[in-house]
């Protein structure tokens, strides 16, 4: 052996995630297949950990922390423009999904990892203000909600669950969607702040093929992984005996919305 063989370090190779790229996606339908997918991670017949990309159809979404105190419009108003109101068990207040926002649900065991809810909430923040930056956009992490801010304006949102260690729900960040429905709401539950996105602080458009891309490279480098697509039907056919609902009980969840 060499002296340049006996002094190579041995290459250290990341563990694979499934990476699930969905087009714009009911929200509930995307809530069902979390539900499913949580304890198939759990019991190891989903055999790696997932993160599924995709855009969202109108929605407001309420987690534990909110009501309807938040909702600035009335019901009957949504209710006639077909948009939902759902609530959830993620952590935090009321947010809006809607096309052109992008939506990351990472489904990964945290034991697995030694890693924290705080650790694994701000590695998702990271993920954002990285992506932001290949924009020329200073987004930045705030004292007052968790996510990632340019300014007073909110660009992007977290607010995640844990079951029997296994995160669901993620991060949302806004690329170029309209931003009229946040005006209907107090975002997050807060006052006096606005939304805002990618395409209006850089001042050019944006397109959300790009922004899939860069959000993926950088999961891997934060997360120091690597993702492998997948299909809907390769993880339908992992997950046919959790199809139903599973219940049980929820570790802590973040407060953040």
């Amino acid at each position: 052996m060499n002296t340049s063989d006996r002094n190579e370090q041995p290459m250290i190779r990341p563990r694979t995630w499934f990476c699930l790229d969905l087009p714009v996606t009911d929200y509930q339908e995307a809530w069902r297949l979390q539900q499913a997918l949580v304890p198939a991670r759990r019991d190891g017949i989903l055999d790696r950990d997932l993160v599924i990309i995709l855009e969202h159809t109108p929605v407001f979404t309420v987690g534990r922390r909110g009501g309807l105190d938040n909702l600035k419009i009335a019901a009957a108003m949504l209710e006639q423009r077909g948009i939902d109101v759902v609530q959830v068990e993620r952590g935090g207040d009321i947010t809006y999904h809607g096309p052109g926002q992008l939506v990351v649900y990472p489904i990964i065991g945290l034991r697995n990892k030694r890693l924290g809810v705080a650790d694994y909430v701000g590695n998702l923040e990271e993920v954002m203000i990285r992506t932001a930056r290949e924009w020329d956009v200073a987004a930045n992490r705030d004292d007052r909600n968790r996510g990632v801010w340019v300014g007073n304006d909110k660009l992007g949102s977290i607010g995640v669950a844990v079951r029997h260690g296994v995160t669901f729900h993620g991060l949302a960040l806004n690329v170029n969607l309209a931003l009229a429905p946040f005006t209907w709401i107090n975002p997050c539950g807060l006052q006096g702040v606005g939304m805002t996105s990618l395409e209006r602080e850089s001042g050019e458009r944006i397109f959300m093929d790009q922004v899939r891309r860069a959000v993926k490279r950088h999961i891997e480098d934060v997360f120091r992984t690597r993702l492998e697509p997948v299909t809907p039907e390769d993880i339908e056919s992992r997950i046919a005996p959790y199809s139903t609902h599973a219940s049980g009980s929820e570790d802590p969840v973040v407060d953040s919305a």
